[in-house]
């Protein structure tokens, strides 16, 4: 049976997390504190308190009549409802303990109406999604910055197979549970789990419960956020996977500043280089990308490059295959130099380029009105869960613009501002102040309304 096919994702309840690897020794400390044998009890006193355990409140509505069992529909005329809750357990980690952020894995909270965080201490808060990426799973929460404690972020020494790691999380409901093993692999991908992966393997014990939890080493930094396991049977058989700390913190940073992930345009697609490419290309190593087509006007058009063209390395990264190439293409932001090193006619070649702007099609706030300078938007057909409706797509969102102050992120669909449906860009010419918006931001349909 194929490895994709006994991955399932966190919502079926066997996919859940994993905890992963570390840049620390392989080997047991001789001495932790003044015990006499070995204990990782010091260091989990110290991490402990920064994870958390988190709870989702997703209500269904229970209609007879097929217009009023549409949410969207339901979401404009407020229309009264009986309810039931489904709860989903999962876990987090605080990561800045002055602004109140938390990490943890997109599909632990997807579909939430309510996001509740359980503390070490016993303390219940509310917490607030600031963004999210389905495409490497990561979330980012905001909770109340009072009396927390925060995790550390592993340093850049490398990561090594056969370095010991422990797993923290809550599995089924459990919290402040530990587990240890050591780093099983390094840049496990082509698993189906997500649309960029670059996984952590370990064989420390995952369960239901952990995803979203972290992943430290043996000093207690933290080295992954757990996010699935391999579950033959839907049991643990020893083989999870966790999402690269280093990448959770850039995505995390991305949320931060523009209120989601704004990945640049390339424009390439491209195939992996078998052996029968490679004998016949001439080239002696098996690992590489070849292109297949080159978008015009592109930067990958700009930078030269041509269909056929082997791609070796990009950015001093060594490329795998395509998905490889494709993953690091994708996490890199809108102006960033990309070199490459190229195969072509019997020689290598480095070419380099900038990732181009998705939203330079887009039109800038301050040219419809100023009450959401500092924002671009698009009329668009949306797409999700709740059917396809005419809304008005943001692009980048400024920090502190006043399109941020309004509540604005980045790949939100507005749908009604001061109580009047919007469709197109025109009709939001008409509004010199804004009170009241609604909008979808990933899977969750939200209101904002300072007044009336």
């Amino acid at each position: 049976m194929a490895a994709s096919s006994l991955l399932t994702r966190y919502v079926p309840v066997w996919l859940l997390l994993c905890g992963l690897c570390t840049g620390v020794q392989a080997a047991l400390p001789a001495q932790v504190g003044t015990q006499p044998v070995p204990s990782l009890a010091p260091m989990l006193d110290r991490v402990t308190p920064a994870v958390v355990n988190i709870s989702t409140d997703t209500r269904t509505r229970l209609r007879s009549h097929s217009l009023l069992n549409d949410p969207f529909f339901r979401w404009f005329f407020e229309q009264p409802r009986r309810q039931r809750k489904r709860q989903s357990l999962g876990s987090g980690v605080i990561v800045d303990a002055a602004n109140g952020y938390v990490l943890t894995n997109q599909h632990v909270i997807d579909d939430a109406e309510e996001i509740k965080v359980t503390l070490k201490d016993g303390r219940h808060l509310t917490a607030t999604l600031l963004g999210a990426d389905p495409e490497t799973d990561v979330a980012l929460l905001q909770i109340p910055a009072e009396r927390l404690q925060a995790i550390t972020f592993a340093g850049s020494g490398p990561l090594r197979v056969g370095d010991f790691v422990v797993a923290i999380g809550s599995p089924f409901g459990l919290q402040q549970t530990v587990t240890s093993g050591i780093v099983s692999a390094l840049g496990r991908s082509g698993l189906g789990i997500e649309g960029y992966e670059h996984f952590i393997q370990t064989d420390a014990s995952i369960n239901p419960g952990n995803s979203g939890g972290p992943l430290v080493n043996l000093r207690g930094e933290l080295i992954g956020i757990n996010t699935a396991i391999l579950a033959p049977n839907g049991g643990n058989v020893g083989i999870g996977f966790a999402i690269p700390s280093g990448r959770a913190r850039a995505i995390m940073r991305q949320i931060v500043d523009y209120g989601g992930v704004s990945r640049g345009i390339f424009g390439i697609k491209v195939q992996d280089l078998n052996a029968d490419l490679a004998q016949a290309l001439g080239l002696s190593r098996r690992a590489g990308a070849v292109v297949n087509a080159v978008e015009a006007d592109s930067p990958a058009d700009e930078a030269g490059l041509r269909e056929g063209d082997v791609v070796l390395q990009i950015n001093q990264h060594l490329v795998q295959n395509a998905e490889d190439l494709l993953t690091q293409l994708g996490l890199a932001r809108i102006g960033d130099r990309i070199t490459l090193q190229v195969y072509r006619g019997g020689r290598e070649r480095t070419l380099a380029a900038r990732m181009a702007d998705p939203f330079s099609s887009y039109t800038p706030g301050g040219s419809l009105t100023r009450a959401v300078q500092g924002a671009v938007f698009r009329a668009v057909t949306d797409q999700s869960r709740f059917g396809e409706h005419a809304g008005i797509r943001v692009g980048k969102v400024t920090r502190d613009s006043r399109a941020w102050r309004l509540g604005l992120r980045m790949h939100d669909v507005i749908f009604e501002i001061n109580r009047q449906r919007i469709k197109t860009l025109s009709q939001m010419r008409q509004f010199t102040t804004v009170w009241h918006l609604r909008l979808r931001r990933s899977e969750q349909l939200l209101t904002f309304s300072s007044r009336g």
